[in-house]
């Protein structure tokens, strides 16, 4: 794999151990959607999340990241749609979404065992 991708998915890697991090252990929402700072956190790195896969779509666009173009999507909506973000959408894709991410990102850089 190119070095320049692979730098791209570290940088994923890191935006989702900071995420994880952000949000703690037990993930409660309510922490999260009344904590100002910590939601402010945790968008700016799916910003850098999704720049990262868009950059690496331009190298590699059959990278095996699912929904990899949504990510870049949300992106967008997070950078551009600013006054429209709802906690409960964030922390959908926080649960749902992000674990996914992380293994596939792992699996690429062969992290996974």
């Amino acid at each position: 794999m190119d070095d320049t991708i692979k730098k791209y998915l570290y940088d994923i890697l890191q935006c989702i151990t900071k995420i994880d991090t952000y949000i703690g252990t037990p993930k409660i929402f309510k922490h999260y959607s009344s904590n100002a700072l910590l939601q402010d956190a945790v968008e700016r790195n799916f910003e850098i999340i999704g720049e990262a896969t868009n950059r690496v779509l331009k190298l590699k666009p059959d990278i095996a990241i699912t929904n990899a173009r949504k990510i870049v999507d949300t992106r967008n909506k997070i950078s551009h749609g600013y006054d429209d973000i709802e906690p409960e959408n964030i922390w959908n894709i926080i649960i749902n979404y992000l674990p996914t991410l992380k293994t596939e990102v792992e699996n690429l850089l062969g992290e996974n065992p």
